[in-house]
């Protein structure tokens, strides 16, 4: 038997789930696909959602407390002490934890690993740093907060990155330790959808035919390029060059983004279609564009580039970004400076010959496409090295006061779980018991009623005989 096919049961931890969606979410809901249809048992805690409907996943959703955060970041905040999901953690014969996030999930893991003693695998998907810095002004808490991060991810057994610029990354934030780059992967098929399934996707949109198409998917905020993408679309528009652009995707920026649109003069040619949850429709869209544009340097793997890649779709991105690793300018791929100038003049030569467009695209599918189940194979093999790993003792463990702390949760945490647990079953028991008297209640009811009916059936057929 190979190592990705010995059966495993694993915990996947993150701090975003559907219904909230983003890329991380997309690749925990993958994982745990996979990983249950093919690998063994898969479970996912994360926090609670209100509205979350988590009956169609074909694997168990641990749901752990939040505070509702929407309204102010896109996510929820959650609360990561909680018995309960210890408690199910350990019924469920868990043997590995993988968490996607160094955040609120990363407490629970930690205390989870040090009550339960198993392997603690993360996979580092997003430039923290970043993100970060546009939530805190303040330096001194922008310090706090990365520093909160390294102790987190530093407490794993062992560290993934999707990308190498995202291991790259990691290290500038002052982390020190080894990593795997463990490419995540794109659940679209292989191939273009057809006409007809364009055409219902597309209809409603000036899209004339002979009239290249660019998209952009993905969150609308500035940091994904998104001035470049509209600068570098004004300069094409000034030279007098036909084109449509399509953005898809929801995000706080997205009310300026379309604002500077329109003072740009873009109105006529671009369009603004929202978040698309569909995946078949947003398939048709990649099907239907001619170029797709992702000037990020933000991304850590650019998972739309290989989606826009299964559709024979090419991509203009930056040069050296991590969304460009594996892309050989004019093979697979286009790549450009950092600016608008650069984009805008890949954009006029492209528009000049779309057949160059169409033959990248179609190597970019031979090339740069993943799929999720061989990236999820490639873990699953992973998985069992990492269980041997520390089976043998061969990861280094960290002690501090803070270690000590976790664990104590931890183990409290259990505690409070089974005495849960054991509470609900007294009170199901006492239920049953109660639903055992009403029942031999009405029982007794109907049995006197019965035995009255027929005394009283009795009686007048007694009289009868003398009326």
């Amino acid at each position: 038997m190979s190592e990705s096919e010995k059966k495993i049961t694993v915990c996947l931890l993150n701090d975003s789930f559907p219904p909230l969606i983003d890329g991380v979410a997309n690749a925990v809901v993958n994982y745990a696909r996979i990983l249950e249809e093919k690998y063994g048992h898969a479970l996912v805690a994360a926090p609670s959602v209100p509205g979350a409907d988590d009956s169609a996943f074909p694997f168990p959703v641990l749901r752990y407390p939040s505070i509702d955060t929407r309204k102010l970041v896109g996510y929820v905040a959650g609360y990561p002490f909680s018995p309960e999901t210890a408690y199910r953690v350990r019924e469920e014969g868990v043997e590995l934890l993988h968490l996607h996030c160094p955040v609120a999930s990363a407490v629970l893991a930690r205390q989870l690993r040090e009550a339960m003693d198993l392997p603690l695998v993360m996979t580092y998907h997003t430039k923290y740093d970043i993100d970060i810095a546009n939530a805190l002004h303040s330096k001194l808490l922008q310090e706090g907060a990365i520093a909160a991060l390294l102790q987190n991810i530093n407490a794993c057994d062992e560290v993934w990155t999707v990308s190498r610029g995202a291991g790259e990354n990691l290290r500038s934030l002052g982390y020190k330790g080894d990593y795997l780059v463990m490419e995540n992967g794109v659940d679209l098929p292989r191939g273009r959808v057809s006409p007809a399934e364009i055409e219902a996707a597309t209809a409603g949109y000036d899209l004339p035919g002979g009239v290249p198409l660019f998209l952009f998917v993905g969150r609308i905020m500035w940091y994904k390029g998104l001035r470049i993408i509209l600068d570098a679309l004004a300069a094409l528009k000034a030279k007098g060059v036909d084109f449509r652009m399509g953005f898809i995707g929801s995000g706080s920026d997205s009310e300026a983004v379309q604002r500077c649109a329109q003072e740009l003069g873009l109105t006529d040619r671009c369009f603004f279609t929202g978040a698309i949850g569909e995946r078949e429709t947003l398939r048709a869209w990649y099907s239907r564009a001619d170029l797709f544009l992702f000037p990020s340097t933000f991304d850590t793997n650019g998972l739309v580039v290989r989606e826009a890649a299964a559709c024979s779709l090419a991509t203009v991105m930056i040069a050296g970004s991590c969304a460009a690793e594996g892309v050989t300018d004019g093979q697979n791929g286009f790549c450009i400076e950092e600016n608008a100038p650069a984009l805008a003049a890949r954009l006029e030569a492209l528009c000049a010959a779309p057949e160059a467009m169409a033959e990248v695209g179609a190597r970019a599918e031979q090339e740069l496409y993943l799929s999720w189940e061989d990236a999820v194979g490639r873990a699953a093999e992973r998985y069992q090295v990492v269980l041997e790993n520390y089976r043998r003792g061969l990861y280094r463990r960290r002690h501090s006061l803070r270690d000590e702390f976790l664990k104590s949760q931890g183990e409290l945490m259990e505690i409070m779980g089974k005495l849960g647990a054991a509470r609900q079953e007294f009170l199901d028991e006492v239920r049953a018991g109660q639903e055992e008297v009403r029942q031999k209640r009405l029982a007794v009811q109907a049995e006197t009623r019965e035995r009255l009916e027929k005394g009283r059936t009795a009686f007048l057929q007694h009289w009868d005989r003398y009326l």
